[in-house]
């Protein structure tokens, strides 16, 4: 408990550094303070669906029973954060732009990723069979993970957007104030925690669920 109680401490202090530290980016005003959370939530995403897709292929190496299911959990992890990613956005964009939705480039691919890993989610739900499900699931999750890096990372790229780039400029170089950098890294830092700690949660919760299935 000492660790998860230091977190609260070390989320809470991000949120007052937030708020009370960090200073306002140009052109962003008081917007800035959701760079603190959007940012490292959308981030956690894209490792949550790289996590899931390493215990796919290792399920396909293992037929293991717990890798299908920390695939599982960990592409569950990701959706929620993408969701919550998305709907932070949709802030940003209605204070910004006046629309909570614009189809901008990076809205567009987050859009995308959900309804590919909404997908993801449904087709394990609608297979019967423990093995065809998870190997079906395992082989979609990683064709699927494949379009992450191009829907996130080259797509916003290759056409005009009104996404801001407040961390990284088109140089390739950090324009962040110190104090900002300082209290964007501790959030995403805290965010990651965070996931692995919900993770090894749910890990815990499906393996108890798995040993009153196989008692029954």
């Amino acid at each position: 408990m000492v660790w998860q109680l230091l977190l609260f401490v070390w989320m809470s202090l991000v949120i007052v550094a937030g708020f009370l530290y960090a200073p306002l980016a140009e052109k962003l005003y008081e917007m800035t303070r959701i760079i603190y959370f959007h940012i490292p939530v959308a981030w956690v995403a894209v490792m949550a669906f790289l996590v899931s897709t390493v215990f796919s292929i290792r399920y396909l190496m293992t037929r293991s029973w717990g890798d299908d299911a920390r695939a599982a959990i960990s592409a569950q992890l990701g959706l929620l954060f993408a969701v919550l990613a998305t709907a932070s956005g949709a802030i940003f964009a209605k204070a910004m732009w006046g629309a909570f939705w614009n189809w901008d480039p990076r809205e567009t691919s987050i859009f995308l990723l959900l309804l590919i890993y909404g997908a993801y989610l449904t087709l394990r739900s609608a297979v019967e069979g423990e093995d065809k499900r998870a190997r079906l699931a395992a082989v979609y999750n990683i064709i699927a993970f494949v379009t992450v890096p191009f829907l996130v990372f080259i797509v916003p790229r290759l056409y005009f957007s009104l996404h801001p780039d407040p961390l990284l400029n088109a140089q390739g170089r950090l324009e962040m104030h110190p104090r900002m950098l300082q209290v964007f890294l501790a959030s995403l830092a805290g965010f990651t925690v965070l996931y692995f700690w919900i993770f090894d949660l749910s890990w815990k919760v499906a393996r108890l669920k798995r040993k009153q299935e196989e008692a029954s």
